[in-house]
């Protein structure tokens, strides 16, 4: 009877060291797994749980990149383009970044260059394919039974780093007049600032990222690994340019440029005391020119009509002492001579070309022809017009803008249609400025600070959402 508890008791304990030993040889395992720093390898794969806040926490795995099939291949490329072949992200992994960086999108929106470089940093930390070259898991938690990522080291080179904040700095955010980097990166004046505000671990119910990041710029030594350092697009890039206000370091809004260059294509004349630039005197020189080609036309037209007209004036017979002899006043016998040979002139001067003659017979008959059956013509006429506006039936006002812009079958509107099914509707942001009426009386302006007014914004904000 003493046999079988005896047993019992070796059977336990036999297996309590079993299961020891393999939690052990699993957690080692692991942990190699999760360490392994090479080519093709990622360092967290898949989403394991949550935040007590909704914050999904990845899971600290080592598994090989796996490639994503052609949809996600898609995804990621329209918002990832240097990633490319396998990929260290799932599908809901990536709808997460997608979501988290379209927060800053309207941010940065403004200067190409500065957007592209933001999107690069938090691509390669998500879905680089040699995602275990440059990011080491430094601490994990125990998350629904599985092991979830808490802590990261993310080696990124400084150049990359000033690359990015150099591309970034000066971005306006349109609606508020202010540096993007104001709301984006708590106003860092320089890329180690804005890379400790982007790793910092956000509390519960706020933005920011689930899990530390502490990024830093050399690699330990003998670990294999390589510290990411994607090409940076400067804002002073043609193909990624920005706008003056966003980038004013740029060449085309340089002041300094401008001016070097106009001072080494600069060309002036010297007359006396004045300089002219040539383009001024080639200017000047052209007006003079045509004004005397105008104005001589005009003078050479009028001496050749008064010359015409003077031979046609009465002339003077000097044998008769200077009195004027005009065919008007001759003898009653020339008058039917005279008629006749202006009879026979007016008949050459009307004298109409084959085309006009055509013409001119032709809509001289289309008239009467008119004249005659004015109730066919405008029964034809009203009929015409009835018929042309068969074609309203079919007529429908287009609302939509970017219908009247673009062509349906057009590579912009291709490009809009896979944006608003593969990443979201975008949104242009407007400005809603608010003010209070001033008194009649007095003439000032109330407190807008109220009660009434706080409500009313929280209505004008429940009917925005509404409508997105």
């Amino acid at each position: 009877m003493e046999a079988l508890p005896f047993g019992f008791l070796s059977f336990v304990s036999l297996f309590q060291v079993l299961l020891i030993i393999h939690a052990a040889v699993a957690q080692t395992s692991n942990d190699e797994l999760r360490q392994r720093h090479a080519e093709g390898y990622c360092v967290m794969y898949d989403i394991c749980g949550a935040r007590s806040d909704g914050k999904v926490l990845n899971c600290a795995s080592g598994s090989p990149a796996v490639k994503p099939d052609e949809l996600l291949s898609s995804k990621i490329q329209s918002l990832c383009p240097t990633i490319t072949g396998n990929v260290c992200c799932t599908e809901a992994q990536f709808d997460t970044l997608r979501n988290q960086v379209q927060q800053a999108i309207p941010f940065l929106v403004g200067c190409p260059a500065c957007l592209r470089n933001f999107l690069n940093l938090f691509c390669e930390l998500s879905c680089s394919p040699n995602q275990s070259l440059f990011i080491n898991v430094t601490s994990v938690s125990q998350v629904q039974n599985n092991l979830t990522v808490d802590g990261i080291d993310f080696y990124v080179t400084d150049d990359f780093g000033e690359g990015l904040y150099e591309s970034c700095k000066d971005v306006k955010f349109g609606t508020m007049n202010t540096r993007a980097l104001a709301f984006i990166g708590a106003g860092a004046e320089n890329f180690e600032e804005w890379f400790a505000f982007i790793g910092r671990q956000a509390p519960n119910n706020l933005p920011g990222s689930p899990y530390a990041i502490q990024f830093l710029p050399t690699v330990p030594q003998s670990s294999g690994m390589i510290p990411m350092n994607v090409s940076t697009y400067s804002c002073r890039d043609v193909s990624l340019g920005c706008s003056c206000g966003d980038c004013p370091s740029s060449p085309v809004c340089s002041n300094t440029a401008i001016s070097t260059s106009n001072n080494g294509a600069k060309c002036s004349v010297r007359i006396g005391s004045l300089k002219p630039k040539c383009i001024d005197l080639a200017l000047a020189i052209l007006y003079v020119v045509l004004v005397s080609v105008f104005f001589g036309w005009g003078l050479f037209h009028q001496t050749r009509k008064r010359s015409r007209s003077f031979r046609m004036k009465p002339f003077l017979d000097p044998a008769d002492g200077g009195q004027s002899h005009s065919l008007n006043t001759q003898k009653a016998e020339n008058l039917p001579m005279q008629r006749i040979e202006d009879s026979n002139q007016s008949s050459t001067v009307v004298r109409l070309s084959v085309v006009q003659e055509y013409m001119s017979n032709f809509y001289r008959k289309y008239g009467l022809w008119v004249a005659r059956h004015p109730t066919l013509v405008l029964s034809l006429s009203v009929g015409m017009v009835l018929l042309l506006c068969f074609g309203l039936l079919r007529f429908k006002v287009e609302t939509r803008p970017e219908k009247l812009w673009v062509g349906p079958g057009s590579k912009a509107a291709e490009e809009k249609r896979f944006f608003d099914s593969n990443l979201a509707p975008f949104y242009r942001i407007e400005q809603l400025i608010l003010a209070t009426i001033p008194d009649p009386l007095d003439g000032k302006s109330p407190s807008i600070v109220t009660e009434e007014n706080i409500k009313l914004l929280f209505e004008i904000q429940e009917k925005v959402l509404v409508l997105l």
